[in-house]
């Protein structure tokens, strides 16, 4: 059981704050990426699509887009239902619905990027 100072320190939310700000940064860099990739070699053909996702950088580059979606998507949503949801039982089972539902989209992100190098 963390107790005292410690204890105070891990609910500040400034781990949460870093974690919103870096995806966010993340994801940003990412998506300016791919404007100036696809601007400057256009991607007309699925065989094109599917080869430059199947590069092994490119796939981890969104692997870690997605991740850090995900990721930002917990904490906002977190935030917001620590914030409103009120009684105790119905915000337990609000995080558990909206956890379940961000760990299956990235069950899903994994298998279409695996699918993808089959």
């Amino acid at each position: 059981m963390v107790t005292g100072r410690s204890a105070e320190m891990r609910f500040t939310g400034l781990r949460a704050w870093w974690m919103q700000r870096l995806s966010a940064l993340y994801m940003l860099f990412f998506l300016l990426f791919l404007l100036v990739s696809l601007g400057l070699q256009p991607i007309h053909a699925y065989s094109q699509w599917r080869a430059w996702l199947t590069r092994p950088a490119m796939t981890l580059a969104s692997l870690v887009f997605f991740f850090a979606l995900l990721a930002h998507m917990w904490v906002g949503l977190r935030d917001v239902l620590l914030d409103y949801a009120k009684p105790t039982r119905v915000r337990s089972g609000l995080l558990v619905a909206v956890a379940s539902f961000l760990v299956g989209l990235g069950v899903w992100t994994v298998a279409i990027l695996l699918r993808l190098h089959v």
